[in-house]
């Protein structure tokens, strides 16, 4: 077996995420900020702009596979597709947290006139971090739990799909980022209601460290008693759907 290239897989889960979470956030700033010309732009206009943004990050990262996604790792890890080296799947978490930080404080550069206009530190929180509609941990955790089930359930689906008439090879890469992108529009839309479905640890935990680093004026808590729930949740989620994937997912 090759030696993984620690160095590329690094660069590339950064830039990836970095993307992601750029378009994102950013979409979800343009909605909520007030002063923006998304204002008020509706849950539909978040949940394709972060298809896109998914679409956007896995087209750059084809480099490492595209995860972007601590718990696509854990779920491919799981289903038996990454190589359990532990070096390697640091590589893919150091890169997914650093991409998610950074990315999320793009977002804030391009909306800084924004944040610092909007009243609301709950809308500011919101651009970086998800939140509950309605508290309660262990319903927001299964919300989270079955919500990354279903994106990483689909992304070890796509791994083991080859065609060869289109002399498509089997893995996430060869499909192109499109699916990936469609299925987390149908989660947004399906299943976002309630905890407005981080599904991915570095998506949520990056931001919000970025938000309560950051000189955003009047920007509040960071909710850090809620942060557990999109950390644990997805990486359960992940974990749940790569397992399920051995017997439920036949190789064709």
């Amino acid at each position: 077996m090759d030696t993984p290239n620690y160095g590329v897989i690094l660069l590339s889960e950064t830039v990836g995420t970095a993307l992601l979470l750029l378009l994102g956030a950013g979409v979800v700033a343009n909605v909520v900020l007030t002063k923006t010309k998304g204002f008020n732009g509706g849950w539909l206009l978040i949940s394709f702009g972060w298809g896109l943004a998914v679409f956007g990050g896995v087209t750059v990262s084809y480099a490492s596979g595209a995860h972007l996604n601590p718990a696509v790792t854990v779920g491919l890890l799981a289903a038996g597709k990454l190589d359990p080296d532990p070096l390697l799947v640091l590589t893919y978490f150091a890169g997914q947290m650093v991409g998610a930080f950074l990315g999320a404080v793009l977002a804030w550069l391009a909306y800084r006139q924004h944040f610092d206009a909007e009243p609301d530190p709950a809308a500011k929180l919101g651009v970086f971090s998800t939140g509950p509609a309605i508290r309660s941990y262990a319903a927001n955790l299964v919300t989270e739990i079955i919500a990354t089930f279903v994106l990483v359930f689909a992304v070890v689906g796509f791994s083991r799909v080859g065609d060869a008439t289109l002399g498509v090879p089997a893995g996430l890469a060869a499909v192109s980022a499109l699916p990936v992108a469609l299925i987390v529009v149908g989660i947004g839309a399906s299943l976002g209601g309630p905890t407005g479905y981080a599904i991915n640890p570095a998506r949520d935990l990056g931001p919000r460290i970025a938000h309560a680093i950051l000189p955003i004026k009047g920007k509040g808590s960071s909710d850090w008693s809620y942060a557990w729930v999109p950390v644990v949740g997805p990486l359960i989620g992940g974990l749940l759907a790569g397992l399920l994937s051995i017997p439920l997912l036949p190789v064709v």
